[in-house]
């Protein structure tokens, strides 16, 4: 096995390596360079397209048809896109890997899936008029470059808002680059712009000059995090200067008579200019390397190095990571490179080996850490071992030492080996692997339909797999040639029972391929109604859609189905189709009483419910703020009951209160009081109408109309004993005692006597209360003492006592006097012998 530094290269006073991932990339018929290349970031899939304005080795109409030809870094065709909707201006990627198509009149394609599937936008009226020159992208959003020099920024893709930065010049632009949001001094998308000698720097409010006289530059490049900026110039010379523009880092002279093709940083370290079969890369302090191929070669910068394309191979360059160096480089004597030796000597059962782990026994702890970063970073397998052999070794010579790292890294690289085989083709580096996340990872995994491979990766990292089983069954649901029934069973034999898995989402995928029926028989199977009901209610199963919110069990999710129905079906549908649901029938009319009752009444009627729909006038009569309308609404609820037996007795009180509103409009009329109010508003006082028979006769009594409640009480047969009280209430609120000791003189009542004597008392006349006392016959006596003595009359107490020939009674009555009473009432209490 070579040793890891074979492939080293020093530039300047740092080591960087080229590590050849894949090999038979392309087909060689391939003209490679007669294409144009977009590399996704994290190593993820590359985008070809012919460039038009090269000519192309004719094969055939077949191979002339335009496509966008999406690979994986390994050469692996996931998925070719037919081309025909005009000449491609910007392709480029996000950093969730979807592909960006820009074409020249504005019309941008979002494909998030790397299936065909996407979402379209524009860039407006002015990409449309004056046409889209060139794109740079970034990992959320891009710039795009038009005929007029104007510069439209769209800062997401997933809510694309074009927005015209700032107008530059109208001089011909040379060449241009874009500083992302996330790493310019503004927080917003900057443009540099090579016009003439100097540079611009272009935002949303200002396009400023820089007042470089060096140019023209030729090429642009920004670093992956906006440290440091790039140029190249017309004399063959690239220029660095710092991300802030304040100071010139280094001057390299490349010496080149013809124009790199292009110019991208290798991680924000060095710089790669690129010309047809030649790679310069340059370090800091002008230093330099070389790397020649044979054929064409595209540059694909990533966020820690750069991926290099040609037919025949596809390579990394990055800088050769610190723990790398440290444990390899020639002569280190680091302890990570002792641990690395002493392992191989333990292998080779030398007793040397025990002898190096003593020297470095003060720093092992560091060496094995430095071990397990190491072996993070190699792509070599056995190297990966060999580094993992030596932490493993050093940590079990350890007396306490935390094996957390050592085992996610021996995860981490389980993962890795796995999606770097050339079937996936994602050479992902550790650094990349970290900034991408795991669950990023599965992400790009099932878009690729690699979904065995995500499901094991999952569960070994123990991660949710219910994303993955809904997107086999999506993928599964588009194209499958199977029969419906056939589909939906062997998806639910699959993915029912298994926890997460959402059946709407299946089925909603079943739907927008046009497969209905497909769709209605998976929602069977997902247990959450409102993931149901709306798929159901899209796809025109309004039936279905409504059992199921009922089986819910959930008023809202009804009510949400029922509006729908209510405003797709006609009336009558509507009602033929919740008549035979009683909730739902129900729902309707406790939301109909408030806002609808014409509804209401439609419903009624349809029902023949004539009871309900009777109730409903009833109560609008009570609503109404004109009592002619009352009258009106209360006729209708009379007629509504005219020809049904059942309800006669509920015409009958309707017809009662209509002949109780007309006499009580002609008391007003006669007794000139205020016009009419309605029944349901508040009662005037000086009003009799909208007052009840029974409010009718007390007001009339209060008043001293005697002969018209007596007229009221007649006509609507108001019980003597019900008239009795309201009289004497009635009589009791107007303080007309006169009148009620009148009452009194009566012989009999239709209510008890002891009940005028509260009802007085309550009112505070204890003088006309004591006048009931003695009718109060059907009391006892010490009722009737306690009576007398409620009215202050002790001396009547007494001579009730003594009448029943109670001395105790009489007794207490005594030791409530004082004074002439007390006197009075020993004089009577003779009377019982016992004085």
């Amino acid at each position: 096995m070579s040793k890891p530094t074979a492939n080293w290269e020093k530039v300047g006073d740092k080591f960087y390596r080229k590590v050849q991932l894949y090999t038979g990339v392309f087909d060689p018929d391939l003209e490679l360079d007669k294409y144009n290349v977009a590399g996704a970031p994290y190593s993820g899939a590359v985008a070809i397209y012919r460039d038009e304005e090269k000519l192309h080795t004719y094969r055939g109409t077949q191979a002339a048809k335009s496509s966008i030809d999406i690979y994986s870094c390994a050469g692996k065709l996931i998925r070719r896109i037919a081309w025909d909707k005009g000449t491609i201006k910007g392709l480029g990627w996000s950093e969730d890997e979807k592909l960006l198509v820009v074409t020249e009149d504005g019309t941008v394609r979002c494909y998030y899936d790397l299936q065909g599937d996407f979402i379209p936008f524009s860039l407006g009226h002015d990409a449309e008029e004056h046409g889209v020159v060139s794109c740079k992208f970034y990992s959320t959003g891009f710039v795009a470059l038009l005929g007029n020099n104007h510069l439209i920024s769209v800062a997401r893709y997933d809510e694309p808002r074009p927005k015209l930065l700032a107008v530059p010049p109208s001089e011909e632009i040379i060449s241009w680059a874009i500083i992302p949001p996330a790493y310019s001094l503004s927080r917003s998308v900057e443009v540099i712009l090579a016009i003439g000698t100097t540079l611009y720097v272009v935002d949303a409010t200002e396009a400023e000059n820089r007042d470089f006289t060096a140019g023209p530059f030729r090429h642009i490049s920004v670093s992956p995090r906006g440290e440091f900026l790039a140029f190249y110039t017309d004399d063959s010379k690239v220029w660095v200067v710092s991300g802030d523009w304040s100071e010139k880092l280094s001057e390299y002279n490349s010496r080149a008579k013809t124009m790199p093709k292009d110019m991208q940083w290798c991680g924000s370290n060095a710089v790669a200019l690129a010309w047809e079969d030649e790679i310069h890369l340059i370090g800091p302090n002008s230093s330099a390397t070389k790397f020649y191929y044979d054929s064409w070669v595209h540059l694909l910068p990533d966020v820690d190095g750069l991926r290099l394309l040609t037919h025949e191979v596809c390579e990394y360059i990055q800088k050769v990571p610190d723990e790398t160096v440290s444990v390899f480089r020639l002569g280190s004597d680091s302890p990570a490179a002792n641990l690395l030796e002493a392992s191989s000597l333990l292998e080779q059962k030398s007793p040397k080996a025990d002898d190096l782990i003593q020297l470095i026994r003060p720093s092992l702890a560091e060496a094995v850490d430095t071990c397990v970063k190491a072996a993070g970073h190699e792509f070599n397998i056995h190297w990966q071992k060999a580094l993992l052999k030596a932490a493993s070794y050093g940590k079990s010579v350890l007396d306490l030492y935390n094996s957390d790292d050592f085992v996610d890294m021996c995860e981490t690289l389980r993962v890795l080996n796995a999606v770097r085989f050339y079937e996936i083709g994602l050479p992902l580096s550790y650094d990349q692997y970290k900034r991408l996340t795991p669950e990023s990872l599965i992400e790009r995994l099932i878009n690729r339909h690699e979904y065995l491979l995500a499901l094991r990766i999952s569960e070994y990292l123990h991660l949710p797999v219910a994303k993955i089983h809904e997107h086999w069954a999506a993928a599964k649901v588009r194209h499958s040639t199977a029969d419906e029934a056939s589909t939906a069973q062997l998806i639910v034999k699959k993915l029912y029972g298994k926890p997460g898995v959402s059946f709407e989402q299946i089925a909603h995928a079943a739907y927008d391929e046009g497969r209905v029926a497909l769709a209605t028989e998976l929602l069977n199977y997902e247990p959450r109604a409102g993931k149901q009901v709306p798929l159901l209610l899209a796809m025109n199963e309004d039936i279905i859609a409504l059992d199921k919110a009922i089986e819910s069990g959930d008023p809202d999710l009804i009510i949400h189905v029922l509006l729908h129905l209510r405003k797709k079906l006609p009336l009558a549908s509507f009602f033929r189709v919740i008549n035979t649901r009683p909730v739902a029938t129900a729902l309707v009319e406790s939301s109909a009483w408030d806002s609808d009752p014409e509804l209401l009444k439609d419903l009624y009627y349809q029902d023949d419910r004539r009871l309900d729909g009777s109730n409903l006038l009833i109560s609008e009569a009570l609503s109404q703020p004109d009592i002619h309308a009352s009258e009106d609404k209360l006729h209708l609820a009379s007629k509504y009951l005219a020809d049904s037996k059942p309800f006669a007795s509920h015409r009958t009180h309707i017809d009662d209160a209509l002949r109780l509103l007309k006499l009580q409009q002609q008391f007003d009329k006669d007794l000139g009081l205020d016009g009419p109010t309605s029944p349901g508003s508040t009662h005037n006082p000086t009003s009799y109408t909208g007052l009840s028979a029974h409010q009718t006769i007390f007001t009339l009594l209060k008043s001293g109309h005697q002969k018209r409640a007596s007229r009221v009480a007649s006509d609507f047969k108001i019980p003597d004993k019900t008239f009795a009280w309201l009289k004497l209430r009635a009589l009791v609120a107007a303080r007309h005692w006169m009148e009620i000791e009148e009452l009194a003189k009566m012989k009999k009542s239709p209510i008890a006597w002891e009940n005028y004597f509260n009802e007085v008392l309550a009112a505070g006349n204890t003088r006309v209360a004591s006048l009931f006392v003695p009718k109060c016959t059907g009391l006892s006596a010490k009722e009737r003492v306690d009576m007398w003595v409620k009215c202050g009359l002790l001396v009547k107490a007494g001579e009730e006592a003594v009448k029943s020939k109670d001395g105790a009674l009489f007794e207490e009555v005594r030791t409530r006097a004082s004074g002439s009473t007390l006197l009075e009432l020993e004089r009577i209490g003779v009377a019982l012998g016992g004085r």
